[in-house]
């Protein structure tokens, strides 16, 4: 697994994509909590807080994740590589955790430039440190469940097609269903709890009032486990 691990993020940083999605995904953060003057913006709420951030975050890795993973397994099968890597002393199960850390490795290292907005926002307050650090704390855990999730999920539409532009679209349609379509759902039916309750948007919401709820924990290794479950069983049948 650990060579997989290795050779997939050595790939990210020997192309454009690593410094792509590192830099696309700060610029965008960047420029809604510092530059555009709307209701995102930090400067402009009146009082310190980073929840715009956390708010985009996971809108933003919609977009971001899908295009990391989409290559994972859709090049392997344009290029037929996936049948020499199937003859290697490895289990599929080492193959799918090996692409599923390096891809997850990248987003994380994407997201560790973010705590100079905490340090900001903490100089911001009045009185200085005026910062709620328990919400602060679970949002931040609550985007790497969330990242792993959104990561899994990617992870399985690129064993869907060859094509790496479909693998992303599946990757955003079926991430963004499960982000915002059970919300959508529960409020066309008198916003029904349980149903609300499916979706990873609630569960993120929960993790991030900084009380770490198991429930939510375990929605989250379920939903990540599911699809590279499915992804394995997917690479074994090709």
């Amino acid at each position: 697994m650990l060579a997989i691990l290795k050779k997939e993020f050595n790939s990210f940083f020997s192309s454009t994509i690593a410094y792509l999605v590192i830099g696309v995904f700060l610029l965008i953060n960047g420029l809604f909590l510092f530059i555009f003057k709307d209701d995102f913006n930090i400067l402009n709420a009146g009082f310190a807080d980073i929840n715009s951030f956390f708010y985009l975050t996971p809108w933003i890795f919609i977009f971001l994740i899908p295009a990391i993973t989409m290559k994972s397994f859709a090049d392997e099968f344009n290029n037929g590589t996936i049948e020499i890597l199937k003859t290697k002393p490895i289990s599929n199960w080492q193959i799918v955790l090996g692409k599923f850390w390096a891809s997850l490795l990248l987003v994380i290292i994407a997201i560790i430039p973010t705590f100079t907005y905490v340090y900001t926002v903490y100089y911001l307050g009045n009185p200085v440190g005026n910062l709620d650090f328990a919400s602060i704390i679970g949002s931040y855990i609550g985007l790497l469940f969330l990242a792993a999730t959104y990561t899994a999920i990617g992870l399985f539409t690129s064993t869907l097609s060859k094509n790496q532009i479909v693998a992303f679209i599946l990757g955003v349609l079926i991430t963004f269903l499960l982000f915002y379509g059970f919300d959508a759902l529960s409020a066309t039916i008198n916003n029904n709890l349980v149903i609300k309750k499916l979706g990873i948007n609630e569960h993120f919401k929960s993790i991030s009032r900084g009380i770490i709820d198991t429930r939510d924990i375990i929605y989250f290794l379920s939903v990540t486990f599911f699809f590279l479950f499915i992804t394995k069983t997917k690479l074994e049948n090709e």
